[in-house]
């Protein structure tokens, strides 16, 4: 059979024929919807707002020493809150999921729970302060729980939001103490260290007190005037030197005893004739030979004498003045070359101290520099306690940044899902797409011919004529049945809606307290 095309007059003949085929599986799919959508229970949500609510008091002030944000101590807080333990306590303590209990493990009840809590954050755009741009932040976050009971969904939101809020304050508090904790205990270190420092500083300084870098110019200026007093000793030393020289010379010239001052005198002229007479006549003359052998005489004589009287006490003046002189100065020679000694000991040991400055600085400097960022660190780490202890009464009086419940978890009047009108719509219209479905299947399948038309394509021969259609009885009564069958279901499909309707205006729940309350059994039978 060739294909022709379809005008309206055709589809009203195709939807006559074909009406049970529309007809039945809209039905039974519509119906399938309402039915779904009227046995699946109800489940209510309950939301509380929970605001990220900035520090109080302006950071230039107090500085906290929570350094993290709050997005990540929300999720922090979540794994805490999450844990198998709390909601396995919630669990027991609400009697949930009764239907899952002794049949499911527990692993697998708190995981049920787990998904049922929702945690969501509200970001909204603001300015920033620094660069005056748009820019999205967490200002806020929800938290939710969709159960079966009102009341109960209400209690374990209402749970929840107080774990959130008391965890939050933990933390945060549990933050600044150990941070407080850290700082004391770094503080002792450093204290002991610095110590230690200190004493090694001083015994350093008691080693090498006199080779510091600071008495380097004092070790200089030492040097400089033992030099400049060794100069003025040794010129002392020197004219007394002379002096000494002299007054031996004087002495020599002088008998300790009076007695020997005649043949002191007749030598004295002896060689006086003696340099006049060789003035004149040669080393051979008589006389000159002469006055050699008695001056050689009498210097024997002399010395015979002064042999003589070396045990005897000197009564001499003159030679005791100048053997008191010559002792004077002898001692004053002696006691200048020791100074000069120790002076020149002295600028030796100063010049040693300046020598070995500069690996003594080294060492010395190592040591300040460790004192000194030592103490720097003590210094920086005790501002900081004082900080963190300020930081701490700041998060134990919630004036920090915090968690501040808006919008606590309300009592649900409406259940949160499923959502009926979707499903029922959905029945309806998988119901229509079925039944065009079905329809048109059977309708193309049909080989059987219905007009004069399709008989004349089929067979390429003209009609000549056509037989109408012969009513019987029993025709006349199955088309009453067709009538009163399409009517019923008609109704029932306008029933089924205004239930839908009815059911939207009024609670489910409250539609099947009123069915139980009329039809216990029914209700048991239910449950």
């Amino acid at each position: 059979m060739e294909p022709q095309e379809i005008n309206l007059n055709d589809l009203k003949q195709i939807v006559r024929r074909r009406i049970w085929s529309l007809i039945l599986p809209m039905l039974l799919f519509s119906l399938t919807g309402v039915a779904v959508a009227l046995a699946l229970p109800s489940i209510y949500k309950s939301t509380s707002l929970i605001l990220i609510e900035e520090q109080e008091i302006p950071a230039d002030f107090v500085m906290t020493t929570v350094t993290s944000y709050a997005e990540q101590r929300i999720q922090a807080i979540k794994q805490r809150v999450m844990g198998f333990t709390r909601l396995m306590d919630i669990i027991q303590k609400f009697g949930l999921y009764p239907e899952l209990r002794g049949k499911t493990p527990d692993e697998e009840i708190v995981e049920k729970m787990r998904e049922d809590i929702d945690l969501a954050p509200v970001i909204e755009k603001i300015i920033d302060r620094r660069t005056g741009a748009k820019i999205e932040a967490n200002i806020a976050f929800t938290l939710s729980y969709q159960g079966k009971t009102p009341t109960v969904v209400q209690q374990i939101t209402n749970v929840l939001t107080s774990l959130y809020l008391e965890e939050n304050l933990k933390v945060r508090v549990k933050q600044v103490e150990q941070t407080a904790e850290f700082l004391e205990s770094e503080i002792a270190r450093l204290k002991r260290e610095l110590d230690e420092i200190e004493k090694a500083l001083s015994e350093f300084k008691q080693r090498h007190q006199n080779e510091l870098p600071a008495m380097m110019a004092m070790n200089q200026q030492m040097v400089f005037e033992s030099e400049r007093k060794i100069e003025i000793l040794t010129e002392q030393m020197r004219g007394l030197k002379d002096r000494e020289a002299y007054i031996q010379e004087q002495l020599a010239g002088i008998k300790p005893s009076l007695a020997d001052a005649g043949e002191r005198r007749q030598l004295e002229e002896l060689r006086l004739q003696m340099a006049q007479m060789a003035t004149r006549y040669s080393d051979q003359h008589p006389d000159v030979m002469r006055l050699r052998g008695e001056i050689s005489e009498l210097e024997k004589k002399m010395k015979g004498g002064d042999a003589g009287t070396k045990g005897q006490s000197a009564d001499n003046p003159a030679y005791i003045t100048l053997r008191a002189q010559l002792v004077s100065a002898q001692i004053e020679i002696d006691s200048l070359r020791r100074q000069i000694a120790d002076l020149q000991n002295a600028a030796r040991e100063f010049r040693r101290r300046i020598s070995v400055t500069p690996s003594i600085e080294q060492e010395f400097n190592d040591l300040m520099s460790r004192r000194t960022s030592t103490l720097a660190k003590f210094n920086d780490l005790t501002s900081k306690l004082m900080e963190a202890k300020v930081a701490t009464g700041l998060e134990k009086e919630q004036k920090g940044e915090r968690f501040t419940l808006i919008e606590p978890p309300r009592l649900p009047t409406k259940p949160f899902k499923p959502n009926r009108l979707a499903i029922m719509a959905i029945g309806v219209v998988l119901g229509i797409g079925a039944g065009v479905g079905f329809a048109a299947l059977r309708e193309f399948s049909d080989d059987a011919v219905h007009s004069a038309d399709q008989l004349e394509s089929a067979t390429r021969f003209p009609v000549l004529a056509g037989i109408p259609e012969i009513i019987t009885p029993a025709d006349v009564r199955r088309k009453k049945v067709k009538k009163l069958v399409f009517a019923l279901s008609t109704v029932g499909v306008l029933a089924a809606g205004i239930l839908v309707l009815h059911f939207f205006v009024m609670d489910i729940d409250v539609f099947w307290a009123k069915l139980a309350s009329r039809f216990p059994l029914y209700t048991e039978v239910k449950h």
